[in-house]
């Protein structure tokens, strides 16, 4: 059996990890950390949950480790970039957690929050220095830090960066960094745009793609439920209640969006938090915190939070909108299902998003399930491939609606949920 201390890391890291209660290294982290060990360029694919962090994180602190500096001054020797807030923060507890048993210094600097604590660490001397691409720059510019000693630079996420915008800030980087140095690009997917990327960044790289272009994790149940527009919320309490579910992500495509729904669901009994780009930094902070707690039942976020959110065990996931880009759909329920854990990812999915719905399945190349819970209006939303809705039971007495049978839907599917009260 394959176990950290086979991988050529040191005694403290091994004893680090395993305080962090693991033993078995995940696939990317198997073939990521030998590479990185060796000292070249890596281009690696992987999708969330994966173990990515802990990939590129253990043979980052075991290098700079090895090749420790004489002198008190601690200069910044590694680099991480991440495209949010919650990422980079999620990435320096990660390398607070695993570097514990070594004399390395890390600190974590974003926007959203007062730079004068910021400042004040790097003042103080950082080895390894995790950022997003604005602030970093920002503090580059207020001459609050020198990059000409970084030795090893790691871009996480870089697909979702190029996404948001960054690859002009990204660029900036660059420039203000040695040219001899180890670069580690780790992405969702190798799109065209990253392979432009990483040709212009790496050097000869190993290269690992452990999982399929845009494929979900394998141990995600997908749903659909068609539903009426006007009915979405109404559907989403009871399933929430009815299901007994006890922590929820659920993703809409606005912030305005995401606010009133947070609210919705607050009157309907069921605790509920928002997070999206307009929060400020302290509120998403503690929303996130209530919601891995458990204060808060039911996080309701926009997409930029669907790559920076890491929730262990996280088990259901909702689409309470379509997100526009297919792609998105994948990062969204990656947040589920993660780590060798199973999870379910429910879409409701009114008639105005079919096309939506048909993107997604011709990009996961399969139809996605349908469901249906009688006392919702259900109109049907499936694509020409796609498998008919199953009915299923609500409580209550309401007669159901009289509906069209697909011809392919078998009449003893009908399936019934639990009659506990809606929420």
């Amino acid at each position: 059996m394959n176990t950290f201390d086979k991988l050529g890391l040191s005694a403290e890291l091994v004893r680090a990890v395993a305080e962090q209660g693991y033993s078995t290294p995940t696939p990317i982290q198997s073939q990521a950390i030998p590479a990185v060990l060796a000292g070249g360029d890596l281009l690696a694919a992987a999708q969330t949950g994966t173990g990515k962090t802990a990939g590129f994180t253990l043979p980052l602190l075991q290098q700079l480790s090895a090749r420790r500096l004489s002198g008190r001054r601690h200069p910044i020797r590694a680099l991480i970039l991440a495209p949010t807030r919650e990422l980079a923060a999620q990435i320096g507890d990660s390398v607070t957690a695993y570097g514990r048993h070594l004399p390395l210094k890390s600190a974590v600097i974003f926007g959203g929050v007062s730079c004068v604590p910021q400042k004040a660490a790097l003042r103080q001397g950082v080895d390894i220095l995790i950022a997003t691409p604005g602030r970093l720059l920002d503090l580059h510019n207020q001459q609050c830090l020198d990059l000409r000693q970084v030795e090893i630079l790691v871009l996480d996420e870089a697909d979702r960066m190029l996404d948001m915008g960054f690859i002009h800030d990204i660029r900036r980087v660059l420039a203000l960094l040695p040219a001899s140095r180890q670069n580690l690009l780790f992405s969702a997917t190798f799109s065209d745009d990253i392979r432009r990327l990483a040709d212009g960044l790496l050097n000869r790289p190993t290269v690992i793609e452990v999982a399929r272009r845009n494929t979900p994790a394998e141990a995600v149940e997908q749903r659909v439920y068609p539903v009426d527009k006007s009915q979405k919320r109404a559907l989403l309490s009871y399933l929430i209640g009815s299901r007994n579910w006890q922590q929820v992500l659920v993703f809409t495509r606005t912030k305005h969006g995401a606010n009133r729904l947070a609210e919705q669901l607050a009157k309907d009994g069921l605790s509920s938090a928002a997070i999206h780009g307009n929060k400020s930094q302290g509120a998403r902070t503690k929303a996130l915190a209530d919601f891995k707690a458990g204060r808060v039942r039911v996080l309701v976020a926009t997409d930029i939070a669907a790559r920076g959110l890491d929730i262990d065990q996280l088990p259901q996931v909702v689409n309470y909108e379509l997100p526009n880009v297919p792609e998105d759909y994948v990062h969204r329920i990656g947040r589920t299902g993660r780590a060798g854990h199973s999870g379910e990812a429910v879409s409701l999915v009114s008639p105005d998003e079919i096309k939506l719905l048909r993107d997604i399945e011709r990009l996961l190349k399969r139809s996605l399930p349908q469901e249906q819970v009688s006392g919702f209006v259900a109109p049907a939303v499936a694509s020409s491939e796609a498998s008919a809705p199953r009915p299923a039971t609500a409580p209550g007495n309401r007669q159901q609606p009289r509906r069209r049978r697909s011809a392919g839907a078998s009449r003893n599917t009908d399936r019934q949920v639990s009659t506990a009260s809606r929420r």
